[in-house]
């Protein structure tokens, strides 16, 4: 059932060659193809192993306070960087998707590429069990870990506490637009401080779009 580019694919990011072909073939299916068994229920599995495991792994080589440690667990798995993982691996031509969801650009969205990033982690859990997913995840998010990754301060939160301390409202964000379909949706969202000024910027989620937001409003005000 998967091509042998695929299965060499599969092999060389976790270790061993798949066994169950048709589990590692919805791991990368989208919905747009139109089969009933798609990435969508091993992508919950792995949402979750993947944060087990890093969330593990911060608590082992890492001091720091459990503030910080939510700070960086949320960074290193958050959807941005899932997706991020994703181009590195060159996963984009190796899913499966619509006609429609390909020529609106799905092969590329931050959305399918993280969400088949974690379905991937659900299958090998699946098929070789927590010792095998955790290895794969460890190989792949080692960079990230061991670099800066999620250790600055949050742009929304650095963009409040900037409000604070010039005695200033708090930052007001509003959705401007949200563009294209569902798969690949865009989100354009403005932050405003009352009598400093606004700051605007599009990303794949509404949350993206807030965190960049911020993060253009301190480069341009703070």
């Amino acid at each position: 059932m998967l091509d042998d580019a695929t299965r060499d694919f599969i092999t060389r990011i976790t270790g061993s060659a798949p066994r169950d072909e048709a589990l590692w073939l919805a791991a990368l299916t989208h919905g747009s193809t139109g089969e009933k068994r798609n990435y969508e229920r091993l992508e919950f599995l792995g949402d979750r192993v993947l944060g087990l495991v890093v969330a593990e792994w911060l608590y082992q080589t890492s001091n720091e306070a459990e503030g910080r440690l939510s700070q960086r667990l949320n960074a290193l798995v958050s959807r941005a960087m899932c997706a991020q993982i994703a181009r590195q691996i060159e996963l984009g031509p190796r899913m499966r998707l619509g006609k429609q969801a390909r020529d609106d650009g799905g092969e590329d969205s931050d959305n399918i590429l993280g969400d088949v990033m974690e379905a991937l982690i659900g299958a090998c859990f699946t098929e070789c069990g927590f010792a095998s997913a955790k290895a794969m995840v460890r190989k792949l998010w080692a960079d990230a870990v061991q670099g800066k990754t999620g250790k600055r301060k949050h742009p929304k939160s650095a963009l409040q506490e900037w409000a604070a301390g010039n005695r200033r409202r708090m930052p007001e964000y509003r959705l401007l637009e949200r563009t294209g379909p569902d798969h690949a949706s865009q989100f354009t969202v403005e932050v405003t401080i009352h009598h400093v000024g606004s700051a605007q910027a599009t990303a794949s989620s509404k949350q993206d779009a807030e965190t960049q937001a911020a993060e253009e409003f301190m480069k341009k005000f703070a």
